[in-house]
């Protein structure tokens, strides 16, 4: 059997070698490093792909939430609602920015940012939302946008997790996530369903006024060489990132599909268990794209399985042992143990095993074997 790995990103890379090589040789042959043609290609290519008007690459994705939040001009002070169970850049960016960090729970069926506690932590200085599309599944966007339109708030998804994820709204219409908001942040990092092979992200927008706001704060503020129109950072994507997206774009959709078809081997495998919570989704829709496959552990020992199945060379993870509203960088008088049931729950159950493109039908039947020779001895 194959070495099994967290993310098989080596064989992933020999399937597409041509390709990529030649991306890379162009920008050595060109000298073309930063905003080259091959970066103004692929936000063309991701345009079109996403349905969206505007795509500013940049330099990764949590200075894409930054810059995302800088463009709306958001004030310090300004309350800013988000998910207490993610990964900290969300709220990072947030407190670097000065604003508000406002944290509420998640669902516990779908560990996306919880509706009924978004609508519980509105205040008069409440400005904007950011629903995380946690592991490839997609947010309840219908509801948060409703709760926008009718406080007035900005809606920024960070889907950093689940690029290529279709949402289908009440009314049936079918859009990628990360245009539904009005705007949205996603990362390029190597582990990504789209990941290239350093750091990497994008800011996405249908609003023109917006767009243009942020192309110039990803160039230190410029739109006209030396001219300085507005506060800005250093953040582009350079072209070899670009070269290795463009190889990988075409084949996101393959890729996706690659993964839940994983996710529905695991989930077949651990159907029925006492001990084990699946996640669910439909295996014909697109609404989860399964950047994480994250199990439930319940009524057993889910630090020993995790190292019952290191022990046997699997690689698995805990996705997130420590609430955000814990973590010592954003402890806060405000937040109540109470308010978070779910999370505080979630960090003690929650596992992730393998998770990529190329997971095959041994490697699937081993991991599972192992789980559930733990749980069943």
């Amino acid at each position: 059997m194959k070495k099994i790995q967290m993310v098989d990103l080596k064989s992933q890379y020999e399937k597409i070698k041509s390709t990529v090589d030649a991306s890379i040789q162009e920008v050595l042959d060109t000298n073309t490093y930063i905003n080259g043609p091959l970066v103004h290609q692929f936000q063309k290519n991701l345009e079109d792909y996403l349905g969206a008007k505007h795509v500013i690459p940049c330099a990764n994705g949590t200075d894409a939430l930054q810059i995302a939040m800088m463009g709306l001009d958001l004030k310090p002070g300004d309350e800013v609602i988000t998910a207490d169970f993610t990964f900290a850049a969300t709220v990072e960016v947030i407190a670097l920015l000065q604003l508000t960090p406002v944290l509420v729970d998640v669902d516990m069926v779908n560990m996306n940012i919880d509706i009924e506690a978004i609508k519980k932590a509105i205040t008069p200085k409440t400005k904007a939302i950011v629903p995380v599309h946690l592991f490839g599944r997609a947010a309840n966007m219908d509801a948060i946008m409703e709760i926008a339109a009718e406080h007035n708030l900005y809606v920024i998804e960070d889907n950093a997790q689940a690029i290529g994820a279709d949402y289908v709204s009440k009314t049936g219409t079918k859009s990628k996530v990360g245009v539904i908001g009005h705007v949205a942040a996603t990362s390029f990092f190597p582990s990504k369903n789209l990941g290239c092979y350093g750091d990497g992200g994008a800011i996405f927008t249908n609003d023109d006024k917006l767009a243009h706001i942020i192309r110039g704060i990803v160039n230190h503020g410029m739109y006209e060489r030396y001219h300085h129109d507005v506060v800005g950072v250093n953040s582009r994507l350079d072209s070899i990132q670009a070269g290795v997206l463009n190889a990988k774009l075409p084949l996101l959709n393959e890729y996706n599909t690659a993964r839940r078809l994983a996710a529905t081997k695991y989930n077949a495998a651990f159907a029925g268990h006492a001990n084990i919570i699946v996640p669910e989704f439909d295996a014909n829709e697109n609404d989860h794209v399964f950047h994480q496959y994250v199990l439930r552990i319940v009524d057993a020992d889910r630090n020993a399985l995790l190292q019952h199945l290191q022990d046997k060379a699997i690689p698995c993870a805990i996705y997130y042992p420590i609430p955000l509203h814990s973590q010592k960088a954003y402890v806060d008088v405000r937040y109540k143990e109470e308010q978070f049931p779910v999370t505080n729950q979630l960090v003690k159950e929650v596992i992730a095993l393998p998770m990529h493109t190329e997971l095959d039908d041994e490697q699937i039947k081993f991991i599972t074997d192992s789980v559930l020779e733990f749980l069943n001895k």
